[in-house]
């Protein structure tokens, strides 16, 4: 076997179990000599400079460094590269030569993530970020009645969004999303699954349950009914699973693995016993989706109840393309898309799972899909910080110039806040639709 260091692999990319538990892992040595050795390999390569701001921030600390080198930055501001990470994973997974199994073992998300699982331990995270992170926390206020009301109006006031940002460091012209007394859980009370006729196939189940998540809970409830609807047009049972809570990433973007590990024993206990009665899961968010599929999994691999989870975990449209490779997909459609810009979320992207979503919206007669394979640089949180609002909107523009180059008839994204962060940075009164909702309409239900 030859010993000659390649200068890139062509095998495809593995990934080391995250080690949370392992002694090391918050030891500050190592991660900061870690760091150094990964930036070194990042300032030799610098593929990386179109994603996110870590690696453009990394490269100016080595350009105005006095050696020129990673030798030459402070390691203090090694944290300025960590806070910018967002954990998109795309640089793993679409840009990076050197990922394992090549020999640099090159795994840039989940080093700024043991950072910043340092960090927080070591009390660098700001207030606001452990609240804005609580997602379920916020939602159970923010949708009382009455109390509903006054939040979205707080939320439009640019009085008020003024306050807010000299305050606790949200961003005054960021997005912030509508909240909904109306929850999806009381929306879907009543809903009974009719289980008489369930066709399985290879890959199937054929009955589906519905993760609703934080987001589909409290700001759009819609998502989960139209994810309902059109799985049920196609004979597909659906259920929404009940008494779930978020399931981790906002706190695993912060760095808050003991949270995470609240979260999930909560929800995968709920969810095993569902995939134990034979349903599949699904998420209209793709960062959920992501959790389950990849995140959890790569924290707990010797936890069984959580592999049983991953592995009946999918994404809504790879479900809809498996059944219709199975000749069960209904493509009886009676309304045309038209044109449509399709963002690509990037934690669908990171998936591996193909563009599913196109494949499905594809099947409607006289649709035509533009892709736009680009970060839009919200996270959830990251666009709304006061810090990083205008970095967001700077990664988010070759986006937004797609869409406006398509002028299409739709403008969509599988992450239904990447959707609505394109709505704002086009600026013209436009809204973005959910891929699954333009999928109810061109069924016509």
């Amino acid at each position: 076997m030859s010993s000659v260091s390649r200068e890139g692999s062509l095998q495809a990319p593995t990934r080391h179990p995250l080690g949370q538990k392992n002694p090391d892992f918050y030891d500050e040595t190592k991660i900061f000599d870690e760091m150094e050795r990964v930036f070194d390999i990042c300032h030799g390569c610098r593929r990386c400079v179109s994603l996110c701001q870590s690696f453009p921030t990394l490269f100016d600390l080595v350009d105005e460094s006095p050696t020129l080198e990673v030798d030459g930055i402070k390691r203090k501001d090694y944290w300025e590269v960590v806070d910018q990470c967002y954990l998109c994973d795309l640089c793993y997974l679409t840009k990076c030569p050197y990922v394992p199994p090549h020999e640099w073992d090159v795994d840039f998300p989940h080093l700024m993530l043991r950072a910043k699982a340092l960090g927080f331990k070591k009390g660098r995270t700001k207030l606001r970020d452990k609240v804005i992170t609580s997602t379920d926390k916020i939602g159970k206020l923010a949708s009382i009645p009455i109390v509903v009301n006054i939040v979205n109006a707080v939320n439009r006031n640019e009085q008020t969004r003024a306050l807010l940002e000299t305050a606790i460091g949200i961003h005054a012209d960021a997005r912030l999303p509508e909240y909904h007394s109306d929850t999806l859980s009381k929306r879907t009370h009543h809903h009974k699954a009719d289980l008489t006729q369930v066709t399985a196939t290879n890959k199937t189940n054929g009955k589906i349950a519905i993760f609703g998540t934080c987001y589909g809970e409290y700001n759009e409830p819609h998502l989960g009914e139209d994810l309902m609807a059109v799985f049920e047009h196609n004979n597909i049972p659906t259920m929404i699973v009940p008494n779930t809570v978020c399931c981790g990433m906002p706190k695993l973007e912060l760095g808050d693995l003991d949270s995470v590990d609240v979260l999930k024993e909560h929800n995968i206990e709920i969810m095993a016993k569902l995939v134990d009665e034979g349903w599949d899961i699904i998420s209209p968010v793709p960062s959920c989706t992501l959790q389950f599929k990849q995140e959890l999994p790569l924290m707990y691999p010797e936890d069984e109840s959580v592999i049983k989870v991953q592995q009946a975990f999918f994404d809504p449209f790879e479900y809809l393309m498996l059944r219709n490779k199975a000749g069960l997909l209904n493509t009886d459609f009676k309304n045309h898309l038209g044109t449509i810009s399709y963002h690509v979320a990037c934690h669908q992207r990171v998936q591996r799972i193909g563009m599913k979503t196109r494949d499905v919206l594809s099947l409607v007669p006289g649709t035509v899909i533009d892709t736009i394979e680009r970060c839009s640089g919200h996270d959830g949180t990251y666009a709304i910080k006061e810090e990083f609002h205008q970095d967001s909107m700077k990664i988010l523009k070759p986006v937004v110039n797609r869409v406006k180059k398509a002028a299409a008839e739709f403008y969509t994204s599988d992450c239904p806040m990447a959707g609505h962060h394109i709505s704002a940075g086009l600026n013209d009164g436009s809204e973005t639709v959910h891929p699954i909702s333009l999928l109810k309409q061109a069924y016509g239900i």
